[in-house]
């Protein structure tokens, strides 16, 4: 049943500045209070609470639609108000989208309430979590993406906020905002108000809809392996309790972790963490090997190819496949940005600029790649508070005369967040320092090298994935991928949703330049060595979203706008179709123009939308010829500097895959790199290799929870810790069951800091080791599960064949 008689409520909320004067500190007295806050504050949202949906009719209402996915009124456990409830089974297994949408007749007009939330009871009865999307869109087309993770179980409360709180005051650095729209430096905050009920985790979109009218709210699961079911009862709308003044403040213990959190890995002393580290070295017995593998970790019990003393490919029967420089089947199972770059979150300090040495148009790594940078002796006198929000999320912050002050540093760019710069500090690195001391300025990092290595072997793993520290470019236990990234002050051009950052203008002769510069530097360090399986170069790049012309053609669309007197790309596209047509008045009928002369075409300024067939056909040519310049660049540039080591791509984005691109890749690189971050890998997902009939790898991937303490899970989520070793399990094996893929390499060894990492946020549960460098263990052992199997599993019938 479909409810719209919505009145209006009254809701007073509190704002407070951001500082310590508003601050309980005593754990114990919040603890204390908790139980009587949560039924004040239950109370107060039930008071102002409408239902839209209660589901109490006799049949499903006409504005619920299902996309893959059949519903049914059911009367059992799951319901919450009255006596049904709807329960959704998706037929998800194997799709690309499975999806429940509730579409009225006439959009909901909410914008009279200030400050509230739409909530859903939600059950499972399933057997395995359900990781769904919650998408909201208004009337103006725009929309927000929210995630949650429903674990198997009795029904609890899911709300996602549409208005409000006012969180700041003038004289605060917060300035008069809302939390909805606070920019904390967090990619999802903690909730504002104590409750039993769960928030969905922010993952993009417009956080201000036009609540004048909201058309739709869906629930989606992408690219599952698995079909799934909830059941949902009391859809409602519902004013946000006050706000919880404190509720940013001491988040963060002295060891990096949540201070509100218990979770089985987590350390409460240096005693302790000692401790854990001595039993895991013993354990690890300095990295002893799975059987059945050749020095290069590949499939020694398995048959034997041509040794040509570095990595290949080849494709065995209907099998892409690595071949190690001995000659050894090899799958590439590894984890990606093994270093410490990532490590650091942002403080709320700074320091004058004139005692921070800047960047240069030199550097041919991104600050968010590079080290510390600590900031050097003069400046720490003139260190200051620029942040009170940052500064007060930390119960503990090292005074630069303590030992562990090494673990501060500096970053001269931030993507995003409440600074534009400022310090920096790594509660890993601090650790690190209390785990194995420090002989020698930063030695413990050595340590770390030694452990990290033996980890990765008695894990399983067969190698290292891209973004690793270069102190294991030389380590001959465990081969590995080099990278880089061309930067520099080459022109650039625009897809229209440049996410990183524009693209290069690749016909401008400075970005050959700059691709000789880092790839020179890149051979310098691989020093030619066998270990090294290929190089990646660049990383998801904006070359356009497919699925509509005017998103996946976006850099002709722009690039032809502009006037091709000061842009390289531009003068390529108009040569190339004056070739092609001659006569102006030959394009003006194929594009429905009227231009004067191919010097107005030059000068740009015209309609380039993609509005006919010609128009769109002739974009996916230009935008292929761009997309080739930039792959023969660099495919040319690495045979000069590395011509034994294989080009492993660009590491599309999963998002951003224009077909033209694809295509132009597909011609140059020796394997095709993917970063997919979906629940695993789907027929629609891998069917144009088919196509290409050529090996590819995923990039990236990664599972998180808010189980151990976090307030963003990541990109696909868990229940908790043992889920997600279950749901890196099935992923895994989706990888190695598809004939074109020769490996995957999950993203990161490392949790991101919990206050978001410094360059733009990230505050994911992603890794394989804690910020205190403790091992998840139900991911070790799914790790050395699937591991252990690799080989045979994907090479079952050449074992068959064997025998």
């Amino acid at each position: 049943m479909l409810k719209t008689n919505l009145y209006k409520w009254s809701v007073i909320a509190t704002s407070c500045l951001l500082s310590t004067a508003c601050f309980d500190n005593d754990p114990s007295s919040a603890s204390q209070s908790t139980m009587t806050e949560k039924n004040a504050q239950a109370d107060e949202a039930q008071a102002g609470t409408e239902i839209i949906y209660d589901f109490e009719g006799n049949s499903i209402p006409a504005s619920i639609r299902f996309g893959n996915a059949e519903g049914e009124l059911i009367q059992s456990n799951g319901v919450t108000e009255g006596k049904k409830a709807l329960k959704v089974k998706f037929n998800s297994a194997n799709k690309p989208y499975s999806s429940i949408s509730f579409e009225p007749e006439t959009p909901w007009d909410w914008s009279q309430y200030d400050s509230f939330n739409i909530a859903f009871d939600i059950a499972n009865e399933g057997e395995v979590s359900v990781f769904l999307k919650l998408g909201v869109t208004d009337i103006d087309g725009s929309n927000y993406t929210r995630s949650v993770v429903v674990p198997v179980g009795k029904s609890k409360t899911y709300y996602s906020k549409m208005a409000g709180h006012d969180v700041g005051s003038p004289d605060s650095d917060l300035g008069d905002s809302v939390e909805l729209n606070l920019s904390s430096g967090l990619r999802s905050n903690p909730p504002t108000w104590q409750s039993d009920d769960v928030q969905f985790v922010w993952m993009w979109g417009n956080k201000n809809l036009n609540l004048k009218g909201i058309k739709k709210i869906n629930f989606t699961l992408e690219h599952n392996l698995r079909n799934k079911e909830i059941i949902i009862d009391n859809i409602r709308i519902r004013p946000n309790p006050k706000l919880k003044p404190d509720y940013l403040a001491n988040i963060v213990d002295k060891f990096g972790q949540s201070s509100k959190q218990e979770f089985e890995e987590k350390v409460h002393s240096e005693a302790e963490l000692i401790e854990v580290k001595n039993k895991e070295l013993a354990r690890l017995n300095d990295g002893e090997m799975l059987d059945g593998r050749s020095r290069f970790s590949g499939w020694k019990d398995g048959p034997k190819f041509e040794a040509t003393g570095y990595f290949r490919t080849q494709k065995i029967g209907d099998k892409w496949s690595l071949i190690d420089p001995d000659g050894y089947i090899f799958f590439t199972s590894g984890i990606a940005n093994v270093r410490m770059s990532n490590t650091t979150t942002v403080t709320g300090y700074d320091f004058d600029k004139d005692t921070i040495k800047q960047r240069s148009a030199d550097d041919v790594t991104p600050e968010d790649s590079e080290g510390l940078n600590t900031p050097p002796a003069e400046a720490i006198p003139t260190r200051h508070v620029v942040s009170k929000t940052r500064k007060n999320m930390f119960q503990w912050l090292p005074d630069y005369t303590d030992p562990l002050a090494g673990n501060y540093g500096y970053r001269r760019e931030v993507h995003s967040g409440p600074v534009e710069h400022g310090e920096v500090f790594s509660f890993y690195m601090a650790n690190l320092e209390r785990k194995y001391g420090e002989t020698t300025p930063y030695s413990y990092v050595n340590d770390w090298g030694k452990v990290t290595l033996d980890r990765m072997r008695s894990w399983g793993f067969t190698s290292f994935g891209n973004w690793v520290d270069p102190i294991f470019y030389d380590n001959k236990r465990m081969p590995y991928f080099a990278n880089g990234w061309i930067i520099g002050d080459f022109k650039t051009v625009s897809s229209g949703n440049d996410f990183w950052s524009p693209l290069p203008d690749v016909f401008d002769p400075k970005f050959a330049e700059r691709a000789d510069v880092t790839l020179k530097v890149v051979a310098d360090e691989v020093k030619g060595s066998p270990w090294c399986v290929g190089v990646f170069v660049d990383n998801e790049k904006s070359w356009g979203r497919p699925g509509r012309p005017e998103s996946e053609l976006g850099i002709v669309i722009h690039t032809l706008n502009r006037d091709g007197a000061g842009v390289p790309t531009k003068n390529m596209f108009t040569q190339t179709l004056k070739k092609q047509y001659g006569d102006i008045k030959k394009l003006n009928q194929a594009w429905g123009l009227s231009l004067t002369s191919w010097g107005a075409f030059q000068k740009g300024g015209f309609d380039t939308a993609p509005s006919n067939k010609n128009r769109i056909a002739d974009y996916e040519n230009l935008l292929y010829l761009y997309a080739k310049q930039y792959f023969k660049v660099v495919d040319g540039t690495l045979a000069k500097y590395l011509p034994n080591h294989l080009y492993m791509g660009v590491r599309f984005a999963g998002w951003g895959m224009p077909a033209p691109v694809v295509k132009a890749a597909s011609e140059y690189v020796d394997v095709l790199s993917i970063n997919l971050y979906k629940e695993g890998l789907t027929p629609s997902t891998s069917k144009f290799l088919k196509k290409l009939d050529m090996p590819a790898v995923i990039g990236e991937y990664h599972i998180g929870t808010t189980a151990s303490g976090f307030f963003h899970p990541g990109l696909i989520a868990a229940a908790d810790q043992k889920d997600r070793a279950r749901m890196y399990k099935e992923y895994m094996h989706s990888i190695i069951d598809n004939d074109y893929f020769i490996g995957a390499h999950w993203f990161q060894y490392i949790d991101s800091p919990i206050t978001g990492r410094a360059y733009d946020g990230e505050n994911y549960n992603i890794g394989f080791v804690s910020v205190t460098d403790v091992p998840y263990n139900a991911m070790v052992d799914a790790a050395r599960e699937v591991n252990g199997t690799l080989y045979q599993r994907r090479f079952n019938e050449l074992l068959n064949q064997k025998e």
